[in-house]
């Protein structure tokens, strides 16, 4: 188990960098945490599980407090995951919760739980900004849309990132 002294954190990494940072923090003997999914990926001519981060752009690492600005001189980590201003602290519970998940479920899918498919949200940019609609579904970082004018319905895919929840 881990030492009381240390504290879980998240650092942002840069993109798909996610193992690589494990990789480094391992060869520097820092606690570190990169929950991995199995994933069956189909191509042209095979199947294969494939082992790919669950939280894309995240690891989660064990250190003492005054040593956490330490981290950031590791190559591929960006910066501390914040909350309040401050780096945020993970309790090893939720840690151990991931773990646990994990060794028990395979191809699990990480969802945005504030955005529900019928439920109403705002579009926050485009020629479309401020219209409102229902979300018919959601596909990676995509979401098809259905907005009501002049008595037709229309449907339009838009980033998850232009939508907000009304």
């Amino acid at each position: 188990m881990s030492d009381s002294s240390q504290i879980w954190y998240a650092v942002y990494t840069r993109p798909r960098w996610e193992k690589k940072v494990a990789g480094l923090l391992q060869d520097k003997g820092i606690e570190h945490y990169c929950p991995l999914n199995k994933v069956m990926r189909q191509w042209s001519d095979r199947k294969k599980v494939i082992q790919e981060p669950l939280f894309k752009g995240y690891v989660f690492v064990q250190v003492e407090e005054d040593k956490k600005w330490d981290l950031l001189h590791v190559n591929g980590i960006v910066s501390y995951v914040h909350w309040l201003g401050k780096p945020a602290k993970i309790k090893d519970n939720e840690i151990e919760t991931i773990r646990k998940f994990l060794n028990e479920f395979s191809d699990v899918e990480v969802v945005d739980g504030t955005m529900q498919v019928n439920g109403t949200v705002r579009i926050k940019q485009g020629v479309l900004m401020n219209y409102r609609g229902i979300l018919l579904e959601l596909n990676g970082n995509k979401a098809k849309v259905k907005i009501e004018s002049m008595g037709i319905q229309l449907s339009a895919v838009f980033d998850k990132k232009n939508l907000e929840v009304v």
